[in-house]
């Protein structure tokens, strides 16, 4: 499945939320939902990149393993 923004982009947003952007303000500037938002805090909140480069290279991953063991 084709994401639409990437780890590096959820989590710039997630910045500007804790710079003071209010949530809406933010949803509206860069087209997604509020409750998007508040699955990505719950997802990436506290992570800096590096640790949502490896997060996406463990599931990645796990994917691969998965269909491993299914074949």
């Amino acid at each position: 499945m084709k994401k639409r923004f990437s780890e590096e982009q959820i989590i710039g947003f997630l910045r500007e939320v804790e710079a003071g952007l209010p949530v809406k303000e933010l949803c509206r500037k860069h087209g997604f939902s509020g409750a998007s938002y508040y699955l990505w805090r719950s997802k990436f909140g506290g992570m800096s990149m590096p640790d949502a480069k490896r997060l996406g290279e463990l599931e990645t991953e796990n994917t691969r393993l998965k269909k491993l063991l299914a074949e």
